[in-house]
């Protein structure tokens, strides 16, 4: 720690109230009063040092006449209550002219500089003057991390003339390049390591009953967090700017900002909710700042973040957010924070983004609109960097976008989810009315979801908080999912869920008999053409129902003739739950050749007559009520069951069947 000592006497003065008395036993011959603080010392210590109250003394003494030689206690008094650093500073200022021992320190070595310089105390009053001594002490605090932060500390009770004097600009410049440089290379000490609490046996050994320091711990780059938290915001922010000049990392930087964010702003250290505006009001955590400053506190330091996608994690941002709603930042600070989360919404999770409404007056549980204007920050700036994977005639995507081969589509469908994970949480609220779910819904393009299971448990949900709407209003609301892109559990809850609409039922029974007609057409085509490519003798063991891509872990057409019982394996893999699934997501591709492959079905017989046998079903010589009875036993297998329809959705469901849509599964 940089330090200086000065003086070799005793002390000489001593305090009575607020007067300072010199105790040499000389009556004093002049007053100055620095606050409300005053000194009693004598003229010529004062004069020989100080060119500023050399010039008062003179003045005050051509001013008036003298009497006698002798002056009274009271006949000269000087004001220098714009001393910087106060009755403190100018208490040393004396010890120091009358060479008392006297210590300099980093605590006090600006204030005393500062005051050296308000005093005129240079080098032509006299050698080893306090401005020249001061400076040499600075100099060694710059080259010491600890000593500049103490000092940067202190600038505040001298803020105008250290700016005058550099000696702010300095430090922080000091402070800078070693938080960018790596500290172990220079042996920098982070600690008061003079202070013995401080010392641990982790970083310390004993040595015949003293502590000895040894190799310290390897320091991360957040080593210098703690210490510059303790700046104030406008110091800080100097900080902040300058180690952004000499080029460190903008990550570094955001966490650092975070952590002065996170001790300043109590909020954001506890679990924000819809009780958080109060907390603002009726803290009793012993905030020593107040709202307002709170407010300010929290609009620079959004300022102050990088605008780098990905420096600072969604869920902080959010928490910020918060905080600026909780606090009523400015319209720009919560504009800024909406656009960077905006860019990087898909990082964000589900508890973060659900904002509660702040104020008295309101309508949702959550703040629908905020995130509304997220979503549209974020599709304006994925739209741009996926563009080139639309086509321009419509809103549907070509098919390298359909295979995810577009950078575009992980994050856009990562956000779709996360939307209709809000959807489902936000639907709960009995005044969440229902243009404003729908806009929500709406924002996400439907050829973002793979399938539209989450956006249906939204629609579900918000029907069973709102059992009030009209059909008309229903039938509205789920126009915003796509039956077609419906799991299969999904498709089996629709088709039994009351709420929904009698054409919504109909339209997920149709689609389901859609599936199991292309699904089952499309594994006999692959027989087929097996049977017929390869020429081998077919029976009832060795036949395998081969779906038609190769990506369902079934091996190539050489292997099946090389080894029967692997197609054995392939074809009862191919029949269960899993490879249904598989071909269900390939569906809308075959629906546009499903017309041509039906059509080589009917002039294929080879294959048709060996398909009873392999599936143990009846023979053809049976007659043709059979085959009907048969028919209609697979239809009921997709059919759901008439506890959950009533009689009018059966009879549409009975009447669509009937008309074909299954006629060329039974041929």
């Amino acid at each position: 720690m940089a330090c200086m000592r000065l003086g070799s006497k005793s002390e000489a003065f001593h305090r009575e109230g607020r007067t300072w008395l010199c105790t040499t036993g000389l009556p004093s011959d002049i007053a100055i009063e620095v606050g409300e603080m005053s000194f009693h010392l004598h003229k010529f210590p004062l004069l020989s040092r100080s060119g500023l109250l050399e010039k008062l003394i003179e003045e005050l003494n051509n001013g008036r006449e003298e009497a006698t030689t002798e002056l009274s206690s009271t006949s000269c008094v000087l004001e220098l209550h714009d001393l910087p650093g106060g009755a403190k500073a100018f208490e040393l200022v004396a010890k120091f002219c009358y060479g008392v021992k006297t210590e300099i320190t980093s605590s006090n070595v600006v204030s005393l500089r500062c005051a050296a310089e308000y005093l005129q105390m240079t080098e032509d009053m006299g050698e080893r003057n306090l401005i020249s001594l001061t400076e040499s002490l600075l100099s060694e605090v710059f080259s010491s991390w600890v000593d500049s932060i103490k000092a940067l500390e202190t600038c505040e009770e001298v803020q105008t003339t250290a700016e005058e004097l550099h000696i702010v600009s300095r430090l922080i410049d000091s402070l800078a390049t070693k938080a960018c440089a790596d500290p172990g290379l220079f042996n920098w000490p982070l600690t008061d390591h003079n202070d013995v609490k401080n010392i641990s046996p982790k970083t310390s050994s004993l040595w015949n009953g003293i502590y000895s320091e040894t190799k310290p711990l390897p320091l991360g780059d957040d080593w210098w967090f703690d210490d510059v938290s303790f700046l104030s915001l406008n110091l800080y922010k100097r900080f902040i700017l300058a180690v952004e000049a000499k080029g460190m990392k903008p990550e570094t930087i955001a966490l650092s900002i975070m952590y002065y964010a996170k001790k300043y702003l109590p909020i954001m250290n506890t679990q924000t909710s819809l009780n958080d505006y109060s907390y603002v009001n009726n803290s009793s955590s012993g905030a020593t700042i107040s709202e307002s400053e709170m407010r300010t506190l929290l609009e620079e330091i959004v300022g102050l973040i990088p605008y780098k996608k990905g420096v600072t994690s969604s869920k902080s941002l959010l928490k910020l957010l918060r905080v600026a709603m909780i606090l009523q930042a400015s319209s720009s600070c919560r504009e800024n924070l909406e656009k960077r989360i905006g860019t990087q919404l898909d990082q964000a999770s589900l508890v973060d983004l659900l904002i509660p409404n702040m104020g008295y007056s309101v309508e949702t549980l959550y703040d629908i609109e905020c995130v509304q204007r997220i979503l549209d920050n974020f599709l304006s700036v994925s739209l741009e960097s996926s563009s080139p994977c639309i086509v321009e005639e419509g809103h549907q995507v070509v098919s390298t976008a359909e295979n995810n081969n577009c950078d575009g589509l992980g994050p856009m469908t990562m956000v779709a989810t996360l939307v209709d994970g809000y959807l489902a949480e936000v639907a709960v609220d009995v005044n969440l009315k229902l243009p404003k779910f729908q806009a929500l819904a709406a924002i996400i393009p439907d050829y973002v979801r793979p399938v539209d299971d989450g956006i249906y448990n939204a629609i579900d949900v918000y029907l069973k908080a709102h059992p009030w709407i009209t059909d008309s209003d229903r039938e509205q609301l789920c126009r915003l999912m796509n039956c077609q892109k419906l799991s299969l559990e999904a498709s089996t809850h629709a088709a039994q869920n009351d709420r929904l609409p009698l054409r919504v039922i109909v339209q997920v029974l149709f689609f389901e008999q859609l599936r199991l007609r292309t699904s089952i057409s499309g594994w006999f085509f692959v027989s087929d053409n097996l049977d017929t490519s390869q020429n081998l003798p077919i029976s009832t063991g060795n036949l395998g129902l081969i779906p038609r891509s190769t990506d369902h872990g079934c091996r190539s057409l050489e292997t099946v003739s090389k080894d029967q019982e692997q197609i054995i394996k392939c074809s009862s893999n191919v029949l269960d739950d899993h490879a249904m699934k598989l071909r269900v997501s390939e569906i809308e591709k075959e629906c546009s050749n499903m017309k041509k492959e039906l059509q080589k079905l009917t002039k294929t017989k080879k294959s048709w007559s060996l398909l009873p046998k392999s599936f143990g079903f009846r023979k053809k010589s049976q007659s043709n009520s059979t085959q009907k009875e048969l028919k209609r036993s697979s239809i009921k297998l997709v059919v759901p069951p008439e506890s959950a329809l009533d009689a009018n959705k059966k009879n549409i469901a009975d009447q669509k069947i009937n008309n074909g849509e299954l006629a060329h599964i039974s041929h």
